[in-house]
């Protein structure tokens, strides 16, 4: 079952690159976006373009947000740094009533929200789902279909095989915010909880399946999905490892943003999410495959939009969406967008060296 044109889903940083995606997204299920941001100029411009109802409203302004959420069944909020509007928003989702979901990739955000938000949303049975994105979601679904019937695992691995990443302009902005708060920090998952490390995240060779082949990555390099992971599984260590040539393209200035190859405004990056789980001496694996990691979070968290307004949910509160979803049916449903099959096991991957950046945790993408 999708979406009607009953359905209005608010999209709180319509206008941003991955807002984009998500309102053309919205609209080709059958919803109608409501187009909300800080920026009204910005709105106005979207609104006379597509045709779909603009609402300008401030972070730091209560009324407005409610005005910009009545009458509306969820909402998706895409604005980052989502330091700042992941708080404001949730709030108004809570008094609205509605489901809430973001694609935050700040790991700061995304402790915040299950920190804050996980007792009230539960008591009231809300809906809040944080980084409903490529990073967050992805990897958490990869991961929980991986463990199947398991209940406890050694280790997980979630490793990242991009053929470029440039970043947009939320992106430098998020990660700039996270660092702030980081300070000289980066953080680490490992046995069974969060370490405040000051060393540099070692390189090794990751064996990723055909196509890719083996590629050096960046290894701790932690993204959102080890919160998500670990808020649901119990998994000892679970590390994100990112190939060094996506790390060097975010470190670098120089990099510049996507650009459209194609009608939908997609890039020809493309990407390969290589998802490993250990229990003793066993192991699983899922790949997935697709292109554009801005452009496949709108399947990503439209299909959670349209799971959680037609009752597809196993629970209630601050849940990520491997908790929340049938991980293995809500990968099925993504395709085209992604392909994910089976991983043979794979050996260990082979460490090389300390990395020489200090880009190793948690530098977001929205």
């Amino acid at each position: 079952m999708s979406g009607t044109a009953q359905h209005t889903v608010a999209v709180y940083g319509a206008y941003g690159h991955t807002g984009r995606f998500v309102v053309a997204e919205l609209a080709a299920r059958g919803y109608r976006p409501v187009l909300v941001g800080r920026d009204a100029a910005q709105l106005a411009g979207q609104a006379d373009a597509t045709g779909y109802e603009a609402r300008p409203a401030a972070v730091d302004d209560a009324t407005a947000l409610d005005r910009a959420l009545a009458g509306t069944a969820a909402v998706v909020n895409c604005a980052g740094p989502f330091a700042a509007t992941t708080g404001p928003v949730i709030e108004a989702a809570l008094r609205a009533g509605i489901p809430y979901l973001d694609v935050a990739a700040e790991l700061e955000a995304n402790l915040d929200t299950f920190a804050h938000y996980a007792g009230r949303a539960r008591e009231e049975k809300a809906v809040v789902v944080p980084a409903m994105a490529f990073f967050g979601g992805l990897g958490d679904l990869l991961v929980t279909a991986a463990m199947g019937d398991w209940t406890e695992a050694d280790e997980a691995h979630i490793a990242y095989g991009l053929s470029s990443w440039h970043p947009t302009a939320g992106t430098r902005l998020s990660g700039a915010v996270s660092r702030e708060r980081r300070g000289a920090h980066r953080l680490r998952y490992s046995g069974g909880g969060w370490e405040r490390r000051t060393d540099a995240p070692p390189t090794a060779e990751w064996p990723f399946p055909a196509p890719l082949g083996p590629r050096e990555v960046v290894t701790e390099f932690t993204m959102a999905d080890v919160v998500t992971v670990t808020d649901h599984l119990a998994i000892r260590d679970v590390h994100t490892h990112m190939a060094v040539g996506a790390v060097r393209d975010i470190a670098s200035s120089d990099t510049p943003p996507p650009t459209a190859t194609d009608g939908s405004g997609r890039s020809d990056q493309t990407f390969l999410v290589d998802a490993v789980v250990r229990s003793g001496g066993a192991e699983r694996r899922l790949v997935a495959e697709g292109r554009d990691i801005y452009a496949v979070t709108a399947p990503l968290v439209v299909e959670a939009v349209d799971r959680v307004l037609t009752g597809r949910t196993r629970t209630t509160g601050v849940a990520s969406a491997g908790r929340v979803f049938d991980a293995a049916d809500f990968l099925a449903a993504l395709a085209p967008h992604v392909t994910v099959r089976s991983g043979a096991p794979r050996p260990a991957a082979r460490t090389t060296r300390a990395a020489g950046t200090r880009l190793g945790s948690g530098d977001a993408a929205s």
